[in-house]
C-alpha cells in the first residue's frame, strides 16, 4: 500500500455508513487523506480517521489512527475499525 492510496479509507468509510454513521474521504490542504466521521443523531459526535504505515516492522503494515495519532485498529479490518469508532461516537441510549 502507498501513502496515495486511499482504498482503505474508502473500505471504512462503507463500513461506518452501514453502522449509521456519515463519513467521507477528505483531503486536507497538505494532501493527506482522512476520514471525517459525524453521528448524524448528535452531530457534535464526530472524529477524523487517518490510515498510516506501521513505524515499525515486527507490527501489521497499516493502521488507522485516531485524529491524535493513536493507532486504532489495523487497516486489513475495516469493519473493527468502524465497530470501535461507532462505539466511540455513540450518543447517549444508542
Amino acid at each position: 500500500m502507498r501513502d496515495d492510496d486511499f482504498e482503505p479509507l474508502e473500505r471504512l468509510v462503507s463500513e461506518l455508513g452501514a453502522r449509521g454513521l456519515l463519513a467521507r474521504v477528505v483531503q486536507a490542504q497538505n494532501g493527506r487523506r482522512f476520514v471525517r466521521v459525524i453521528n448524524p443523531n448528535a452531530t457534535s459526535l464526530s472524529e477524523s480517521v487517518t490510515c498510516r504505515p506501521a513505524p515499525a516492522s515486527d507490527m501489521p503494515d497499516w493502521w488507522y489512527c485516531w485524529s491524535w495519532g493513536e493507532r486504532m485498529h489495523t487497516a486489513d479490518d475495516p469493519a473493527g475499525a468502524a465497530t470501535k469508532v461507532a462505539r466511540v461516537l455513540a450518543a447517549v441510549g444508542e
